[in-house]
């Protein structure tokens, strides 16, 4: 359970980036891919107990490439709509992740 709440997070973030858009079924195997491969290298942290400032840098830099991952999956088309979909994000977070 310890990753539990960063597993939601990353989960609610897809949701929110890819509002509006609509995925092939080969970019959401890629897109599943990269949400397995990110999940698998989140660290462990306390449900409760914020993490320490190096556990949240990390956290905040998978959320990054994580993100860049994502959009290098989407066409010229769609990737207008992921970017502002991650402007929102980002501005409702106050500049992360």
């Amino acid at each position: 359970m310890k990753r539990h709440l960063a597993v939601l997070s990353a989960t609610a973030l897809a949701l929110c980036v890819f509002a509006g858009i609509t995925l092939t079924a080969d970019q959401q195997a890629k897109i599943d891919s990269i949400q397995k491969h990110y999940r698998e290298q989140m660290p462990s942290f306390t449900p409760g107990s914020p993490p320490d400032s190096a556990t949240r840098e990390r956290i905040r830099g998978l959320f990054r490439h994580e993100i860049d991952d994502f959009r290098a999956v989407l066409t010229p088309d769609q990737q207008p709509v992921f970017d502002k979909n991650v402007a929102a994000i980002r501005q409702r977070r106050g500049g992360g992740p």
